[in-house]
């Protein structure tokens, strides 16, 4: 059975209180960050953070002597690992939201990753071990419309035009918020089955055109 030089660490909390005057209480964050002096700084033993798993050796007593093994994620410790992750998902993100913007389907590779990421993502939370397995998307799928927030204020204008039930409310009179809530409310209880049921009957009637010109060919 072999032997493994293993190092694990936990961070002790060193906190200070102190009082600081600012016009607001984010001008006092920013002045206290500044702050070097820590003369009056104590160590909180009794919330230490996760012990976690900072270097792995093969051998006895061989700490810093070899090449190091790679430390399972599941045992680099939470932060470390939600740190990391996070660049992973935000390259992701820039991609899809890049796709939505321009108007066109994420492709099936993207999309494989981004269903690999939400996975190691559970996984993270879960404090288990990232999931080396594939990830099987279902089959292709594609997007039919989206609902614009800019867009919905444009309709505001319109509608505005044409209305006047609603006390001569200006356009701008209509948050930011309360059109990101109106979109989602309508998002949830919008029902567009039968229009999605008419696009895969014409599209399931124009493969069929293509197979016929094919085989007349």
């Amino acid at each position: 059975m072999p032997d493994y030089t293993i190092e694990t660490t936990y961070h002790l909390p060193i906190s200070r209180t102190r009082t600081y005057s600012a016009d607001t209480a984010e001008a006092a964050c920013h002045t206290t960050i500044k702050d070097d002096d820590w003369e009056e700084a104590r160590n909180d033993h009794e919330t230490p953070g996760e012990i976690h798993v900072t270097g792995i050796w093969e051998g006895a007593d061989a700490a810093y002597r070899g090449s190091a093994i790679p430390v399972p994620s599941q045992f680099r410790g939470m932060t470390e690992r939600k740190t990391g992750h996070c660049e992973i998902l935000l390259g992701i993100l820039k991609i899809v939201v890049s796709d939505a913007q321009a108007g066109r389907s994420t492709s099936a590779d993207w999309m494989v990753k981004a269903a690999s990421a939400t996975s190691r993502s559970e996984a993270i939370l879960a404090g288990a071990p990232d999931s080396h397995r594939s990830v099987d998307l279902r089959e292709p799928y594609h997007v039919l419309a989206f609902l614009r927030e800019d867009r919905v204020r444009a309709a505001i204008a319109a509608i505005l035009q044409v209305d006047h039930d609603f006390g001569g409310l200006a356009p701008d009179a209509v948050t930011d918020e309360e059109i990101h809530a109106a979109c989602l409310t309508v998002v949830t209880v919008m029902d567009l089955s039968d229009e999605t049921r008419t696009a895969e009957f014409q599209a399931g009637m124009a493969a069929l055109r293509q197979a016929r010109r094919r085989r007349s060919v």
